[in-house]
């Protein structure tokens, strides 16, 4: 949650979490005045309260700014103090508000955005020949396509945040981790393979519990607990061949609501326009 303030034309955010400042008689006095305006009498009928108990939550409600006097009406031939919350939100900072260049998104990214920051470390194959087969990696558009899309739901951006699987240690994975590429070319996806609910054969087919897929334009996004770190979690986004993974990464924009309530997607890319690359997906699983 955040709480949003724009002062001469610039946005300045603060993290925030809803809890209730009020207990007891003062906060049904505010659940009513939260309602419709009211006078002490009748809150106090509604509450089946003295009157003068009332009377002085209101007075400390009024002392404080929640509530404020809006008018005097006749009542009962009497002459009644109407009261209405002075704000429909109240809030307590502690912290202090920093500048953004945008209202924050909600998603349901957690734990790889959290706050409005990303806390995962994106590792993309190299491009360079590596690993037992000599692979090259052509992921590289992918992960600036996905940090573009991520990049629309954050604050701001503290570090650098992308690695080359080559230049990966033991301590880069001890975060949250969002991976492109499948087993050849990305050695890190090679490792939590076996760990994913969708994962690659012997013969580098993507394989479920359902079927088995052998063409190259099928990928998949599957999320799993991060091996290397309890606490942490681990995004694969992979295709069987570039193409796959590909269809993979668009599936990701372009069904979002679905990756965040899903632990796994598998989907087939499709040419739609005709000219021979992929630009659109059919959701498989």
């Amino acid at each position: 949650m955040h709480v949003i303030k724009e002062e001469h034309g610039r946005l300045f955010s603060i993290d925030a979490a809803e809890k209730q400042l009020f207990s007891g008689i003062a906060l049904r006095i505010m659940k009513i005045l939260a309602e419709r305006e009211s006078y002490p009498k009748d809150i106090a009928n509604q509450l089946r309260l003295e009157e003068q108990k009332v009377y002085y939550h209101i007075r400390q409600l009024e002392k404080k700014g929640y509530i404020t006097l809006v008018r005097k009406e006749e009542r009962g031939g009497a002459l009644a103090k109407i009261y209405a919350l002075s704000s429909p939100a109240f809030f307590m900072k502690f912290g202090n508000f920093y500048e953004v260049k945008r209202v924050p998104h909600t998603v349901d990214m957690e734990p790889f955005i959290h706050n409005g920051m990303l806390d995962a470390k994106i590792i993309i194959g190299s491009p360079n020949p590596h690993g037992p087969e000599k692979a090259r990696s052509r992921d590289v558009t992918f992960a600036v396509d996905l940090a573009l899309f991520l990049g629309t739901f954050l604050n701001k951006v503290e570090a650098l945040s992308v690695l080359e699987d080559k230049d990966v240690h033991s301590h880069d994975l001890s975060g949250n981790l969002i991976v492109i590429g499948g087993p050849v070319t990305n050695k890190v996806t090679k490792m939590v393979n076996d760990k994913l609910s969708v994962r690659f054969d012997a013969k580098k087919n993507i394989m479920s519990r359902k079927k088995v897929y052998k063409e190259d334009e099928c990928g998949f996004i599957a999320k799993t607990d991060n091996p290397f770190s309890k606490g942490k979690r681990i995004i694969v986004i992979a295709g069987k061949r570039y193409s796959g993974t590909k269809a993979a990464v668009i599936a990701f924009i372009k069904n979002f609501d679905l990756v965040e309530k899903r632990n796994y997607l598998i989907v087939e890319g499709l040419d739609n326009d005709g000219d021979g690359e992929i630009d659109d997906v059919r959701i498989l699983e």
